[in-house]
């Protein structure tokens, strides 16, 4: 006998074949069921229905249209502000253009009016100088109207001859005034003119009494209404007189005494000295 046929063995018993076929065969048949189940298994699974319910958003929805609404309509009322600012420019904007075509209209036919009394004084003064022709040969140094014959004598004769003192009676500003005309006399005449070698009617007679330090407004109508107001058989030299209505004055011109005057006439007369006779003035006024 051998020394380790005693002693056990350490190695695993060795299974017998009939348990190792058992354990196989119930391992193959769970394999096959599970197989089978597998398959199946999709075809024979059922719908799933599931309800979920929503939560309730009527209160917070109701805020939203409110607010909404609100937000429309405040879009509406500013849209009809605008319309309404809109249509209220454009009406006065026509307002405004329609007024100012009137005033245009108004300052044309204001300015073709004075023209067209400007045009009747000049053409007045020119049909007097042609009737009156041989009487305009009067010159300052000359006032001889003893020397004229037939009616030259009666309208003229009466004037000259108080001519010289009516010019020496004038002392003081009026007498400065009077010699500045009197030299002024032959000058031409210019609508605007203000000299020195050319005048209009108002422009010679506020140099001359810029002269005396008195500053008078330029143009004829101001400087009707300058002064006091003189009758015409109360002149003094040195009075301005005018024609035309006072304060609507279309000409004016200086009194030199002795029933003559110193004007700026036309641009067919120019500055001259003449009988009130020639050109009777509608009124006078005193500055001095």
């Amino acid at each position: 006998m051998s020394q380790t046929a005693l002693i056990p063995s350490h190695r695993k018993p060795r299974q017998s074949a009939s348990k190792t076929a058992l354990r196989a065969g119930v391992a193959g048949g769970v394999l096959s069921t599970i197989a089978v189940a597998g398959a199946a298994g999709p075809a024979q699974a059922e719908p799933v229905t599931q309800t979920i319910e929503m939560p309730t958003i009527t209160a917070g929805l109701s805020t939203t249209v409110a607010a909404s609404a609100e937000a429309t309509q405040q879009v509406a009322l500013d849209l009809e502000t605008q319309a309404n600012e809109d249509a209220a420019a454009a009406t006065a904007a026509k307002a405004a253009k329609k007024a100012k075509a009137e005033a245009v209209r108004k300052a044309e036919a204001k300015k073709k009016a004075e023209a067209a009394a400007k045009a009747k004084a000049e053409a007045k003064a020119e049909a007097a100088e042609r009737a009156s022709r041989s009487a305009e040969r009067t010159t300052l140094s000359a006032p001889s109207g003893s020397s004229s014959s037939g009616s030259s004598v009666s309208t003229a004769s009466a004037p000259a001859s108080s001519s010289a003192p009516a010019s020496s009676s004038a002392s003081g500003s009026a007498a400065s005034v009077v010699s500045f005309v009197q030299m002024q006399v032959g000058d031409a005449y210019v609508s605007g003119g203000t000299g020195p070698n050319s005048w209009d009617c108002s422009g010679l007679v506020q140099a001359a009494f810029r002269t005396v330090g008195v500053d008078l407004p330029r143009v004829s109508q101001s400087q009707s209404t300058a002064g006091t107001q003189v009758g015409l058989g109360n002149l003094q030299p040195g009075d301005i007189l005018y024609w035309g209505g006072a304060g609507s004055a279309y000409h004016v011109g200086v009194y030199v005494g002795g029933g003559q005057f110193v004007g700026a006439q036309n641009s067919s007369t120019g500055v001259v000295q003449k009988s009130l006779d020639y050109d009777p003035p509608s009124g006078a006024v005193r500055v001095l």
